[in-house]
């Protein structure tokens, strides 16, 4: 798929009626941003915030945003879902843009290219707007581009860039804009962030009618969480077990014995028991035991730590332990997990 300037098409009736709704409103003010697409990137993240500035562009009448794309080596692109991009340029040369967002997905850990961080480093020394979309966000804390931003990542890639960046502190945040720097967590949170953009550059009827546009009714707002809440991942309404819950899910390098859980709960430990069976079909060890393997498979699939440490900072006494009940669940060893990863396209250089 080719860069695309959707400004130059002519829009339909129905686009131009909506236009007529904000154009009085617009300053004719352009902007020029750019995607850098890292391999592997997620595409609906990307076309979460390209769409609502195609969109813009259209329903104002007014080329207000353009675009272009870069590619580490120059080369077209694939997205996770194997569509791929030509780009514009690669990285051996600066990108003349206001603001740069880099999308990436699956495992942004795996992506390690010196030369990439250090021009997105020249591109903010620049003083170009520097964003990430997705595990973009991972890049840019690994080209050093977010220490002391607040700002935020997809939710599954949180245990590896908090083990691989302790000084850094991601919120749960839908999307997070602060100073030259805006993130975006995954999904269509991207399509908020824009509207929320858009509405600052450009007026609340504009970004309306963007969101309308995309059937997308409510504009939800940065501190909104990224994942459902424990009441709708469960499916159930037990406020007792839901608390309990919580604190498991808080508890998984240190576990909490079932014991220190049913006083949280304020019932015995046989009542929790009853509990966990009812609403969930299984025990309380048979499900923390599960919390704890679903972190270590992250954490050996999206870090470097060693076995040993990934055992450790899942709660277990030892490596053999560790090793025997990550077998049990999934069917083969850790080490199994880690050397099936995928490797990644750019290595370190």
């Amino acid at each position: 798929m080719s860069r695309s300037d959707a400004s130059r098409k002519l829009p339909t009736p129905a686009e131009r009626a909506a236009g007529t709704l904000v154009r009085a409103t617009v300053p004719p003010r352009s902007r020029d941003i750019g995607f850098l697409l890292i391999p592997g990137f997620a595409l609906i993240g990307y076309a979460c915030a390209v769409e609502p500035c195609r969109a813009a562009n259209v329903l104002s009448g007014r080329a207000l945003y353009r675009w272009r794309h870069v590619s580490p080596d120059g080369r077209p692109v694939a997205a996770s879902n194997g569509v791929t991009i030509l780009p514009d340029q690669g990285i051996d040369r600066p990108l003349d843009v206001d603001e740069l967002y880099v999308c990436a997905g699956g495992n942004p850990a795996l992506f390690a290219d010196a030369a990439t961080f250090a021009w997105l480093r020249e591109q903010a020394l620049r003083g170009v707007r520097v964003g990430g979309i997705s595990g973009g966000p991972y890049v840019l804390a690994r080209a050093g581009l977010l220490d002391g931003y607040r700002f935020t990542l997809h939710w599954e890639h949180f245990p590896a860039l908090v083990e691989e960046f302790p000084r850094l502190s991601p919120s749960r945040s839908v999307f997070e804009i602060d100073r030259d720097r805006a993130t975006a967590s995954g999904g269509t949170s991207a399509l908020d962030m824009m509207v929320a953009r858009i509405a600052a550059e450009h007026g609340h009827p504009l970004a309306a009618a963007v969101s309308e546009w995309f059937l997308h009714t409510r504009m939800r707002s940065p501190a909104e969480p990224q994942r459902m809440s424990l009441r709708e991942r469960y499916d159930i309404g037990h406020p007792v077990l839901l608390g309990v819950l919580e604190k498991m899910e808080a508890a998984i390098e240190e576990p909490l014995p079932r014991a220190a859980l049913a006083r949280i709960a304020g019932i015995s430990v046989r009542q929790l028991e009853r509990l966990f069976r009812a609403y969930l079909g299984r025990t309380i060890a048979a499900h923390y035991l599960a919390l704890r393997l679903d972190r270590a498979r992250a954490l050996l699939t999206q870090t470097a730590l060693s076995v040993l440490e990934v055992s450790l900072a899942c709660g277990f006494a030892s490596a053999a332990h560790f090793s025997r009940a990550f077998r049990a669940r999934f069917g083969h060893p850790p080490r199994a997990e880690r050397s099936a990863r995928p490797v990644s396209s750019r290595r370190k250089r």
